[in-house]
């Protein structure tokens, strides 16, 4: 009997590690489970969110697999890449043209914004589902395809104006890289006081489909492009706003526009950034523009981008084609657009966009500030502060920057320090 008690007591360390061990297998199994279920979950909403932002009648969602949603983190989650900041995708200084095509073949599986995705695939049900919200009184657009860590205060100071000015309009941003949770953090302060923006991975295919765009950019894709000493970035924004207007109608607005006015009044418009002495227009800028779909503008302007697209030049895709454009035009013709004066979307040049950052010195400069910020009330939809020149400018308080985005903004945090 002696013998099996002490046999017992040499087996129990035995089984006690036995049962330690099964138990924290469980534990082990039980966690994973639930963080998987959690991990599910975190992804569906997020793509909830994304997908409806304020949208009442919103579609069903389908399970993703344990597969897909790791893949889906991958995407998602992980923000973007710090590679893909394309403004440093930059080509060969001074190479030849054959030079900076072999450049671009060789770099372009870096270039995420031409990959075919989950989100890309959603693209047009996403914006369709956003925007057929009935309470989106005017449909704004705006670019980003830098890093979404470079989407700073400057830009979300540029979103609360746009709010202020139009609390029933709906704002969707053409982002991959602020299609993410950090970019919907960003969003949330606007979201949360019940503004409807969102932001949405853009399929480049499916919006130069049918457009005269379609063939430029399936060149530049197979690598037959020379895309020129430009960022790739800036061409690419400034065909992707008239293909998106072209698309669905609306207005689009640069991320550095601080709104003023209500848009709802206007149709069809685009803005002179120059007059000469006796009032023409000198020069057009496409920062702002305010067009119905298919409007057959829009059209002759992606004709010409295809057409004369030159990658090495400064502007001249931008407010230099359409600038081209209009002017070709028949004197004659009946024109089926407005072209408004400087004061409606560029009251102040960029060469003196520097003085608006700046607090008042004096009791005469004072009295500028007060005329100044009196005209661009009455007379400005928004001010663009051509953030190339002012990016590096603090807002000065007391300035009439500072005291215009104090005015309309929504939240009114960290003005100062943007």
């Amino acid at each position: 009997m002696s013998d099996f008690r002490n046999l017992g007591h040499s087996k129990l360390p035995i089984f006690s590690t036995i049962s330690f061990t099964a138990v924290l297998l469980i534990i082990i199994f039980v966690c994973s489970f639930i963080s998987n279920l959690s991990l599910q979950t975190v992804v569906l909403e997020a793509k909830k969110i994304s997908l409806n932002s304020f949208h009442e009648d919103q579609p069903k969602l389908r399970w993703l697999s344990t597969k897909e949603v790791l893949f889906s983190v991958t995407e998602e989650v992980d923000e973007e890449p710090e590679t893909e900041d394309y403004t440093h995708f930059l080509t060969p200084f001074n190479g030849s043209d054959q030079e900076r095509i072999d450049w671009f073949k060789k770099k372009l599986p870096g270039f995420d914004i031409f990959k075919s995705t989950i989100l890309t695939r959603e693209f047009d049900d996403r914006v369709r589902g956003f925007l057929g919200n009935e309470k989106c009184r005017v449909k704004f657009f705006m670019t980003w395809i830098s890093p979404v860590r470079l989407f700073g205060g400057r830009e979300f100071l540029a979103l609360e104006s746009l709010f202020n000015s139009h609390p029933d309009g709906c704002l969707v941003i053409l982002s991959r890289t602020m299609d993410s949770f950090r970019g919907h953090r960003i969003l949330r302060p606007l979201l949360d006081c019940g503004f409807r923006a969102i932001s949405v991975t853009p399929d480049l295919s499916f919006l130069f489909e049918d457009t005269p765009a379609q063939s430029w950019f399936d060149d530049l894709t197979r690598g037959n492009k020379d895309p020129g000493e430009i960022p790739l970035a800036q061409n690419l924004s400034n065909l992707i706003r008239l293909a998106v207007l072209y698309k669905y109608g609306g207005v689009y607005l640069d991320t550095d526009f601080v709104v003023l006015k209500d848009f709802l009044g206007l149709r069809n418009s685009i803005g002179a950034q120059s007059v000469d002495q006796d009032g023409n227009w000198t020069r057009l800028n496409n920062a702002v523009l305010v067009f119905d779909k298919n409007h057959p503008l829009l059209y002759k302007f992606m004709e010409e981008f295809a057409s004369t697209f030159n990658g090495n030049k400064w502007g001249y895709n931008g407010p230099y084609l359409v600038s081209r454009v209009v002017e070709r035009m028949e004197q004659g013709q009946e024109r089926n657009f407005t072209i408004l004066p400087p004061m409606a979307f560029y009251p102040v040049d960029w060469t003196r966009i520097a003085g608006l950052f700046a607090r008042p010195v004096n009791r005469a400069h004072s009295k500028w500030v007060e005329a100044k910020l009196v005209q661009l009330s009455n007379a400005s939809y928004g001010v663009h502060l051509w953030n190339k020149e002012s990016s590096r400018l603090r807002i000065e308080e007391g300035s009439i920057i500072g005291r215009l985005v104090s005015k309309n903004c929504v939240i009114c945090k960290q003005i100062y320090s943007s």
